[in-house]
């Protein structure tokens, strides 16, 4: 088991904007805050889910320094990107804001062999004095990190933990059982969180986690303890929030803006490619949040 260093509950938070699609600093900060009172004890800046793609890096590092003006929680700065000079370069500006570590997603759309990748996270820890999480998510990169690869990399302590969506367990309790003493695990996918727990993982890097903070804290609480039939009976509860975060008409962040727009909480549009949020979403996450007793405040 890992240490958990950045949190066990931490909420891939969502880039507030306003109307007219400028970002919103204060929103920023007023909902970390509200995240973290809601649970999450620790956030992930400008991620995909804050729609990194779409965000310059001026607007990253004003964000990345709003946040950690805002809460006190570990923040993990999402400065990864396929071109590793620009990740570099990036994370420095990253290390300059007073963040507590690195998410760095594996290279995407280039697809780099295992040798590329490696270098990669190599270039980035040699660059900057902080903490790199992997990010590993085949569905968006084209290419999962091998486990020997994982291993090397924390072996060698250039990363001390690793954001794991590859929807694979028994890949991911070969990374817990090679990798070194005090590697973090955390589920990067909602729906197999409970049983990455059971294979070693710390905790969950979150989408739901925007309105169910305190469920999944209640869920991995009560793993550690080894009562697993009120983890399951959380887990259960949370299945519909996991089925909302993807629907026929929008993605993960479009439902996390959906239901912050229904709880009253700072979120606003989306910017293309993702399309403005419709009628279908809002109606899908309203029926979650209601199945939840949760409602605007």
């Amino acid at each position: 088991m890992g240490t958990a260093r950045f949190g066990k509950v931490i909420t891939a938070m969502v880039t507030p904007f306003r109307d007219d699609g400028s970002l919103d600093l204060d929103g920023a900060a007023d909902l970390a805050r509200w995240l973290v009172e809601q649970g999450n004890d620790g956030l992930v800046v400008a991620g995909t889910t804050g729609e990194a793609p779409t965000l310059t890096d001026d607007e990253k590092v004003e964000l990345w320094r709003a946040v950690r003006a805002a809460v006190d929680v570990p923040l993990l700065a999402g400065s990864g990107s396929n071109d590793t000079r620009h990740t570099v370069e990036l994370s420095r500006r990253a290390a300059e804001t007073g963040v507590d570590g690195l998410l760095v997603v594996s290279p995407y759309y280039n697809r780099p062999p295992q040798a590329g990748i490696e270098a990669h996270f190599r270039a980035v820890a040699e660059a900057v004095d902080l903490p790199i999480v992997a990010y590993d998510v085949p569905t968006r990169t084209g290419r999962a990190m091998a486990v020997d690869t994982i291993l090397r990399l924390a072996g060698d302590g250039v990363i001390v933990g690793l954001k794991d969506a590859r929807g694979n367990p028994s890949e991911a309790a070969a990374v817990v059982a090679g990798a070194p003493a005090g590697f973090d695990l955390y589920s990067g996918d909602d729906g197999l969180t409970l049983p990455l727990l059971a294979v070693g993982a710390v905790g969950v890097v979150g989408v739901a986690t925007h309105w169910s903070a305190g469920l999944h804290a209640e869920m991995i609480a009560a793993h550690e303890k080894g009562d697993l039939e009120r983890a399951r009976e959380i887990n259960a509860r949370l299945l519909p929030s996991f089925a909302v975060e993807t629907g026929p008409t929008w993605v993960h962040t479009s439902a996390a803006k959906a239901a912050l727009e229904a709880l009253g909480r700072p979120a606003g549009p989306l910017r293309l490619p993702l399309p403005p949020l419709d009628d279908a979403v809002r109606s899908a996450v309203a029926q979650v949040l209601e199945g939840l007793g949760l409602t605007r405040g």
